[in-house]
């Protein structure tokens, strides 16, 4: 006998969730624009950006499968049933694929991401649902500890307006938000690029411009001498040729060039943020004194899988809570297809 038993229920009768007049035109309009100064920062490091988009990729390209469970006698058994219209396009102006990727990406970087449920069946279950980003949606509660509000949840703002707090999906990430567990090494990530920047754009080699006779120059003097230098050598390609009277020789600097770009420390820096962002290093380029490589991108998709697991596993459990679909009804990713032979990781190209 079945633990669990899908009724026979008329066609559905969709209606609009109480919440939406609340939501401005202007409001919808900031759906996809709408970002942190902090996630724009952290995403202007190669490391950082490239685990985002993989991770992304995945998730937002893997469709959503719906099942009921049964009891067999012995274990849960997910029997497959037809999908609800949501699970293909959860939000009518956008896709599925979107809609996941954002969704993921505040999880990411925040630790929390939101639905809105835009409108409802006659039975009160959600037929459409839309992303509420992140830095526009304000949770009151009396604490949070971590990412998740101790006591309750007692009102929800969406760039300012009110929306009903039933009307709103929470979810909630497993792990560290990557601005909070990799501020440091963000930060320190940002001082070596801009180090190496400084290297790279010099337009003449390191070194210094030695007076040999005459009276000792000020300093403004000094300064003035070295800019002209500085600027005939520079020329409009870089390749211009400068003269210097007997009195002034020029010294190149011998330092290694890539003691200047700090190449190791960089490089070092990558497996950082590579263990902030919980993704296996070699996917993200950062090198791993472990030796592991994967020699096909089968293999390396079935690692990427496992690194986005966490998120698999939250956002299937949030999509399947009782306020989004009937008890015993669940949603999972198809996770089928990361074992596949066909087809490769999004980023990921085969060695």
């Amino acid at each position: 006998m079945p633990l669990f038993r899908a009724s026979k229920k008329p066609a559905p009768v969709r209606v609009e969730a109480s919440s939406t007049a609340t939501l401005s035109t202007a409001t919808l309009a900031l759906l996809s624009a709408s970002v942190g100064a902090g996630r724009e920062r952290a995403m202007r490091i190669p490391t950082i950006s490239r685990a985002r988009d993989l991770l992304a990729g995945l998730i937002s390209t893997t469709p959503l499968l719906h099942y009921v469970q049964e009891w067999d006698g012995t274990e849960l058994v997910d029997r497959p049933i037809a999908p609800e219209p949501w699970m293909l396009r959860p939000d009518r102006r956008t896709t599925l694929a979107h809609t996941m990727s954002w969704l993921f990406d505040d999880l990411l970087f925040y630790g929390r991401a939101y639905l809105h449920i835009d409108a409802r069946y006659a039975s009160g279950f959600p037929s459409s649902m839309s992303w509420l980003p992140y830095e526009i949606t304000n949770l009151q509660t009396p604490a949070i500890e971590g990412n998740y509000p101790i006591g309750g949840i007692t009102e929800i703002t969406v760039n300012g307006s009110r929306v009903p707090i039933e009307d709103v999906i929470i979810v909630y990430s497993p792990v560290a938000p990557l601005l909070e567990a990799g501020s440091r090494a963000i930060l320190t990530a940002e001082l070596l690029e801009k180090a190496a920047q400084r290297f790279a754009s010099s337009p003449t080699a390191f070194g210094w411009l030695k007076v040999n006779s005459g009276e000792p120059l000020s300093g403004d003097e000094l300064s003035d001498l070295a800019e002209a230098w500085a600027e005939m050598r520079a020329g409009d390609n870089g390749t211009a040729v400068a003269a210097l009277s007997s009195e002034v020789d020029w010294h190149e600097s011998t330092m290694d060039a890539s003691k200047l770009q700090l190449v190791e420390a960089r490089q070092h820096q990558a497996l950082e943020l590579a263990r902030v962002a919980n993704v296996s290093p070699f996917l993200v380029g950062a090198p791993t004194s472990s030796g592991m490589t994967y020699s096909n991108a089968q293999e390396a998709r079935r690692q990427l899988a496992q690194d986005a697991l966490p998120y698999l596993s939250a956002i299937e459990q949030a999509l399947s809570s009782d306020t989004v679909l009937p008890r015993g009804h669940v949603v999972r990713f198809d996770r089928t297809i990361f074992s596949e032979t066909s087809g490769n990781t999004p980023g990921v190209t085969p060695s």
